[in-house]
């Protein structure tokens, strides 16, 4: 029997088994995937804070960010720019693959091609049941881990609370012509409620995407068809992707023998979509409650509260002005966001927060507070602050 089996073997999911292979616990990791980073809808865009705290390796790194071009519905143009890098683009399949190689190097176990089908925990063990090469597989731990990014269907059978908000995005490479900054686009005629991107990752490649809640397809290839006749992309004949993000999170990341961890248990910035940060600051924060409860042998739900309570020390608040935010800017029209853009620019505030030390690519609940504070601003969206009194922040 294995001490912890791990379901998915994303960046997450690999850097909790390794750390707690590195602990001398016996990991077990399961991919539904032929291959670690196969499929993956994904910019991999990470903060510098990111790459620094969890000593991301430069290999995997495709190109460094320090400014971005945001344009309205109009075509009101905004240029964030830093001195310094505030981002990196990772290859997301290289990046996979560099962190289950860590972890296996410690001492994980990985098994490819398995499809989880059931969880089943009983007083002193967790077995799983999953489905491989057409063959039926039943594995034993004494605790398990769920980290599969958008996986419905294993959290929804396991009484954690009803999964709630979630978009979808999708994604494609392309070929840029003249692109170096990545761009990002507004507007409910690009991808209604959310954004597009458009992100170079090794020139004349990028990543092309945006997220909606409806039609995401649809919606990409009308942007592409835009980049295209704009000139900045060479064609529109590629390949989409889709993935599934997580809004909110659970009610519940924890039960009996069981942790949810990063985009399964909606671990990710409710503004951008993003969760490989939040999501490896979490699963050192499971590694560490897993290690005291398999230590002390009470992997009860109430000793593995803990591991709630100190990611949403961490995060909690983060993710709720976030959501908040994002449900406001939800109900913005295209004419409220192009007078953002234009109280933006005229009283300076774009580079009032680029001037802000203290303010950070990875952490949007201050820069959202900050933008609030602004009396112009926030007189000028005054009008539409109705629908958000009835406890969007829960």
């Amino acid at each position: 029997m294995h001490d912890v089996i791990v379901i998915g073997g994303g960046p997450v999911g690999s850097y909790l088994a390794y750390r707690l292979a590195g602990m001398g616990y016996g990991v077990v990791v399961l991919e539904q995937k032929a291959g670690v980073g196969e499929g993956v809808c994904c910019t991999g865009i990470i903060g510098q804070e990111c790459v620094n705290s969890f000593a991301i390796d430069n290999s995997v790194i495709l190109n460094r960010v320090n400014s971005a071009k945001l344009f309205s519905p109009s075509g009101k143009l905004i240029t964030l720019r830093r001195q310094e890098t505030q981002a990196c683009i990772v290859d997301r399949a290289a990046f996979d693959v560099a962190m289950s190689s860590q972890a296996q190097g410690r001492g994980a176990e990985y098994v490819l091609n398995s499809s989880v089908r059931d969880i089943a925990v009983g007083d002193d063990r967790v077995g799983v049941d999953l489905a491989r090469r057409g063959q039926g597989l039943n594995l034993e731990a004494r605790a398990v881990v769920i980290a599969t990014g958008f996986g419905l269907p294993l959290v929804e059978g396991l009484a954690l609370g009803k999964v709630g908000d979630f978009a979808i995005g999708a994604q494609a490479e392309v070929e840029t012509i003249g692109i170096n900054e990545t761009e990002v686009y507004f507007g409910r005629e690009v991808a209604p409620g959310f954004f597009a991107w458009l992100v170079p990752t090794s020139p004349p490649r990028a990543l092309v995407g945006l997220l909606s809640r409806r039609r995401p397809g649809f919606y990409l290839r009308k942007l592409m068809s835009s980049l295209l006749a704009q000139g900045k992309i060479a064609s529109t004949e590629v390949e989409l992707s889709y993935g599934g993000i997580l809004l909110k999170p659970l009610a519940r990341t924890y039960s009996d023998r069981l942790v949810v961890v990063g985009g399964a248990a909606g671990q990710v910035k409710p503004t951008t979509g993003g969760g490989i940060y939040y999501g490896l600051l979490c699963a050192d924060i499971a590694a560490n409650s897993l290690h005291r409860a398999l230590k002390s042998n009470d992997l009860s739900a109430k000793s593995l509260a803990n591991y709630e309570r100190q990611w949403k020390r961490k995060l909690g608040r983060e993710l709720k002005v976030g959501y908040w935010a994002r449900k406001f800017y939800e109900h913005l029209s295209d004419g409220q966001i192009d007078r953002i853009f234009d109280i933006i620019k005229s009283n300076g505030i774009d580079q009032a927060l680029l001037k802000a030390d203290d303010l950070s690519f990875d952490w949007h609940g201050e820069v959202v507070l900050r933008l609030l504070a602004h009396r112009a601003l926030s007189k000028a969206i005054g009008v539409v602050k109705a629908p958000f009194r009835t406890g969007v922040m829960g």
